[in-house]
């Protein structure tokens, strides 16, 4: 089969190699399938860096979200089991772990579905419990994680500010539903939110950046507001003062979703039936920027880990097909 391979860290351009290969041969609890799309994930350029909490051993597949197919000919959406991810013609999977796709979604749109909005929305009900009526702040609005969150808080009843860096991606964000969207680029972040809720401040913030944009979040929060860390995609891991937490009560919550499906599976499966029922009621719909070729893999992760993408891009082992 072909897989894309890394035999050493580095930037994905540079270390993704397009091989042939055996099919990996499951392990106990594990399933080979058929991969039918692929997502491109920033944790993949993570681990082709060496940089994610998961180190797999080399050689590995990168790819770590997926639509595929079983034997038996089931379309599912799921997580690989490295080192044999998805971005290759076939998938190791934990069988446990197989969530049907939804029918209203085509294959690339399933395969985005998974980890980004099952983030989004443990992030913004199990841990900020966002309430109808309330300001959610989403940064990186136009992004494959943020455009998820601004799906979901509308689907909550929210009220949501988008962050995004240029024009082309605030136009993004004013299609996704953006009830306001700033750009960080020309305008102040803080003064724009401020301005924007009448000096309230914004009630949940959705942060997968990370640096300034923290700092700008926490200037911006409201009383009793929820900042909500989800990763560091700008590349730096803020240090915050504490201190600060109590000028307006607001707490500082982390979130990390896989420690949902090691150690409340159950909830993972609960969650994947609302999605679905939000996706069947036209609530939510991956926004897929691009159908990428198989050839074409180590150039998406690349752009990705560059910040350079809006929405998703998804890998399709068999061309440019839905």
């Amino acid at each position: 089969m072909r897989a894309w391979r890394v035999y050493e860290n580095g930037e994905p351009r540079a270390v993704m190699r397009r091989e042939e290969i055996a099919p990996p041969t499951p392990g106990e609890g594990q399933v080979l399938l058929k991969v039918r799309a692929a997502n491109v994930n920033f944790p993949d350029a993570l681990l082709c860096r060496g940089h994610y909490q998961v180190r797999p051993p080399l050689p590995f597949t990168p790819g770590v979200e997926v639509c595929a197919e079983t034997d038996d000919g089931r379309r599912v959406v799921t997580t690989a089991a490295l080192p044999h991810g998805g971005f290759a013609d076939h998938v190791l999977a934990d069988a446990a772990g197989l969530l049907p796709a939804p029918e209203a979604l085509d294959d690339a749109e399933a395969a985005a579905l998974h980890i980004g909005y099952q983030t989004g929305w443990f992030g913004l009900h199990r841990r900020a419990a966002l309430r109808p009526g309330e300001t959610l702040l989403v940064h990186a609005a136009a992004g494959g994680v943020g455009s998820a969150a601004v799906q979901l808080g509308k689907a909550a009843g929210a009220t949501v500010i988008g962050v995004v860096g240029g024009p082309a991606k605030a136009a993004v964000a004013r299609a996704l539903g953006c009830d306001v969207v700033i750009d960080r680029l020309a305008e102040d972040v803080v003064a724009a939110v401020k301005a924007a809720t009448g000096g309230h401040g914004a009630d949940v913030i959705y942060d997968p950046v990370g640096g300034d944009a923290y700092r700008q979040s926490a200037k911006c929060v409201a009383f009793e507001g929820r900042i909500v860390v989800v990763g560091f995609a700008g590349g730096t891991v803020p240090a915050p003062a504490l201190n600060h937490a109590l000028v307006k009560n607001y707490a500082i919550l982390g979130l990390h979703w896989g420690l949902y499906a090691a150690k409340d599976p159950a909830s993972v499966a609960r969650c994947h039936e609302t999605l679905t029922a939000y996706a069947a009621k036209g609530l939510i719909r991956p926004l897929v920027a691009e159908r990428v070729p198989f050839d074409g893999a180590a150039d998406a992760v690349q752009r990705v880990a560059d910040g350079a993408t809006t929405g998703r891009l998804v890998v399709l082992p068999d061309g440019a097909r839905t």
